[in-house]
């Protein structure tokens, strides 16, 4: 066992001791009795990066919640990395559904339990006791490192671009590293190296001035409810496959590398649909269920309303009626040329005697990390190491913004390093950690940084 790694096992509990302490404190970002526990969350986050060694740690304003930022630059002309973290946490409700109470910490089966243990006080805690066994035992840290630990992801990160923009000299790093993505399975080490963007927008179908009552107008004027599903029903060809011009230009394809590691998971598609309570898992043709969740562009239609929907019958023809889509991107997929698309389609599938209008959302381009990049290659041999076992290549479907404004603004490539799992109620009561996790993730972060100081030297 690495020097490192037996001052790991030999403070475990007291390790454990420290994260609880910092798992009862309520840092609840979205309620606004939590603002002075989120100060003191960050203050705590500060001090104990002091503690352990950091040369810088500090409580930054944000005109949100504070921020924390540190950095130990012991290195010169040796790579830095950035690790991104946050110490807010989702509100508890619903209170009764907890076994325990949410920021009273509980040990049981090998979970630790509590409101952040996983999301994502958990993993950045990880991240500070590594860096204190590295200073420990080492005396020096293989890289230079900053961090940064911010106050509002929870409830949308609404300062951060902001301060990264405004501080782009002070974040300049090689690398990003975030702790804040899920393993594959459990026992399966795994690297998220890509996310999908997303690009949002709502269509309304306005047809006469008003309601109209169908008796007296039924066959003859135009109805906005049915023309709104002629409409959506244009949007996907009969085998599930996106029908909008030009959706699918600049989509990357799967390299057969890619390909190879996502079938070595072995996703169990039948299972998937016993989950779901589904019979089918309809799509894009040509790919498993797999490849379409992580690695191919969608069009979903989130949501329709229009017309009467209260109880009993009204007899209507309704005016006016919309829906709200949402697309998921894959890298090089540009969001607003989507949204061009998208909108000529439903400008030019507009049924007769109504009109088409569009708004437009939101927009974020995906963020994917070559696989073959030494900051990649480093993680996945730490992965590989720690756990034992060969480590996988994952996507996630999702979109998280905040990686994709560090890809835009630091230009850095981005290592999402997270050792959660999907099973442990993020944002749901009875939010817990697996343990094993803690202590397999702890070894292979001491060893990343070893290997990320080989790969890019």
């Amino acid at each position: 066992m690495h020097r490192g790694e037996a001052y790991l096992t030999e403070h475990r509990d007291e390790h454990l001791q420290q994260l609880m302490d910092l798992l009862r404190i309520p840092s609840v970002s979205a309620l606004s009795e939590h603002r002075e526990d989120m100060r003191r969350t960050a203050e705590w986050l500060a001090a104990e990066l002091r503690r352990i060694g950091l040369t810088r740690a500090e409580v930054m304003e944000t005109g949100g919640h504070p921020l924390v930022y540190a950095e130990r630059m012991d290195n010169p002309g040796g790579p830095t990395a950035l690790i991104y973290g946050h110490y807010d946490v989702q509100p508890v409700d619903p209170l009764e559904l907890w076994t325990t109470p949410p920021f009273e910490p509980d040990i049981r089966d090998g979970k630790l339990y509590a409101r952040g243990a996983s999301d994502d006080k958990g993993q950045v805690f990880m991240h500070l006791k590594v860096i204190e066994a590295l200073l420990a035992v080492e005396g020096r840290l293989p890289v230079n490192v900053k961090l940064l630990i911010e106050g509002e992801e929870e409830s949308g990160s609404e300062n951060l671009e902001r301060f990264v923009s405004a501080h782009a000299d002070l974040l300049k790093a090689d690398v990003v590293v975030i702790s804040d993505t899920a393993l594959y399975a459990r026992g399966v080490p795994s690297l998220t190296y890509a996310l999908r963007g997303l690009a949002a927008l709502e269509v309304h179908v306005v047809g006469a001035k008003g309601d109209l009552h169908s008796g007296a107008f039924g066959g003859a004027a135009p109805n906005a409810a049915q023309a709104l599903a002629r409409l959506l029903a244009t949007l996907h060809r009969p085998d599930g496959a996106v029908a909008v011009e030009g959706f699918y230009d600049q989509v990357r394809p799967l390299s057969q590398e890619e390909r190879d590691s996502f079938a070595a998971l072995q996703f169990d598609e039948q299972a998937f649909m016993a989950d779901l309570g589904v019979t089918a898992l309809p799509g894009e043709p040509g790919y498993t269920a797999l490849e379409r969740l992580w690695a191919r562009p969608t069009l979903e239609i989130n949501g329709i309303f229009g017309g009467f929907q209260g109880e009993g019958t009204k007899t209507v023809i309704p005016c006016r009626a919309g829906a709200k889509i949402t697309c998921r991107l894959v890298p090089d997929q540009d969001p607003e040329r989507v949204l061009d698309a998208v909108e000529a389609h439903l400008k030019a599938h507009c049924p007769p005697g109504v009109k088409v209008e569009v708004r437009r959302g939101g927009g974020a381009p995906a963020v994917i990390t070559p696989i073959d990049h030494p900051a990649i290659q480093a993680a996945m041999q730490a992965l590989t190491e720690a756990y034992g076992a060969e480590a996988r290549f994952i996507r996630s479907g999702g979109s998280i913004p905040v990686v994709g404004t560090f890809q835009r603004v630091l230009g850095a490539p981005i290592v999402m390093m997270g050792f959660s799992l999907e099973e442990e109620n993020f944002h749901a009561p009875d939010e817990h950690f697996h343990l094993e996790n803690f202590d397999a993730g702890m070894r292979a972060l001491y060893r990343f940084w070893h290997h990320l100081a080989e790969n890019m030297r």
